[in-house]
C-alpha cells in the first residue's frame, strides 16, 4: 500500500509530524503536492475543492486507498497500528492519542506567537501583539509543555525512554518535531527550558539519531524551517 500525503509545498507545518511517522516505519508514501508525477499543487487544490460529503476542512489529508482522513492527529491515529508506532495495546493507543492531541495544543500556541490577531494578516501587521503573546508563550506556556512532558517520561514505568510503554510511538516522533521547532523558532528560551528538562532534550537526540529518521532529516524530502511554517523564527519573539 502506497499512501498519498497532501500538504502544502514548501514548508514542514503539521503535514511534517505525519511524515516522520511515514519515514520511520519505511513506509511507501506519495508528497502528492511536491510530486509531478502524483499530480502536485493541482492534484491537492482539486481535493480541497472537491465539494463531497465528508470533506477534510484543511491539510494535512492522508488518502489510505478508498480512505480520507483529514486533521494531523486523526490520521496519526490511523496510521499508528498499521505502522507499528501506536504502543502495545488499546490502552497505550489511547494514551499514545492523547500524547499526540497535547502536541497539537502546543503546536496551535506556537503559531498563534507569531499571527495572534489573524491568520489573514500578515506578521508585519500583529508586530506588537505578537511580542506580548511570545513572551507570555516563552515565560509561561514553553515551560508548562515541555515540563509535562518531561514528567511523563520521568514517570514512565518502562523508562525515560519514550512517552508510551517500552516502544518508540508516534508521540515520539511527533515531540521530537515540536522540540526541533521549538529550537528553530525560540532558540535562546528553548535552551533555557531544555536545560531543567533532560528527559525531553535526550529524547529528541535520540529520535535524531534513528536510522531512518536521520537519513530523512540529512535528504531533501526534508524541507528547511522558513518563515511561511508554523515555526517561525523572528528573533525579536525570542526575547
Amino acid at each position: 500500500m502506497t499512501y498519498d500525503l497532501y500538504y502544502w509545498p514548501g514548508i514542514q507545518g503539521r503535514g511534517e509530524f505525519v511524515r516522520l511517522a511515514l519515514e520511520e516505519a519505511g513506509a511507501p508514501y506519495r508528497d502528492v503536492a511536491r510530486s509531478d508525477e502524483a499530480g502536485g499543487f493541482e492534484a491537492l487544490h482539486d481535493l480541497l475543492a472537491e465539494d463531497g460529503p465528508r470533506p477534510a476542512f484543511a491539510c494535512p489529508i492522508l488518502r489510505d486507498g478508498d480512505l480520507l482522513i483529514g486533521q494531523t492527529a486523526a490520521i496519526l491515529l490511523h496510521l499508528g497500528p498499521r505502522l507499528d508506532l501506536a504502543g502495545e495495546g488499546a490502552a497505550q493507543a489511547i494514551r499514545t492519542h492523547q500524547m499526540q492531541l497535547t502536541i497539537a495544543d502546543a503546536v496551535n500556541e506556537v503559531h498563534d506567537t507569531h499571527h495572534p490577531i489573524a491568520v489573514s494578516l500578515p506578521y508585519e501587521e500583529q508586530k506588537p501583539e505578537a511580542a506580548r503573546r511570545a513572551g507570555a508563550f516563552r515565560a509561561e506556556r514553553l515551560p508548562a509543555f515541555l515540563g509535562w512532558f518531561e514528567h511523563v517520561l520521568a514517570t514512565n514505568p518502562a523508562g525515560p525512554g519514550q512517552l508510551v510503554g517500552r516502544r518508540l510511538t508516534y508521540a515520539d516522533l511527533s515531540l521530537f518535531q515540536l522540540v526541533d521547532g521549538l529550537r528553530y523558532a525560540f532558540p535562546a528560551a528553548t535552551a533555557r527550558v531544555l536545560a531543567g528538562t533532560p528527559h525531553v532534550a535526550a529524547l529528541h537526540a535520540a529520535v535524531a539519531r534513528r536510522p531512518r529518521v536521520a537519513a530523512y532529516l540529512a535528504s531533501e524530502r526534508r524541507e528547511p524551517f522558513n518563515e511561511h511554517g508554523i515555526f517561525r523564527r523572528y528573533p525579536e519573539l525570542d526575547g
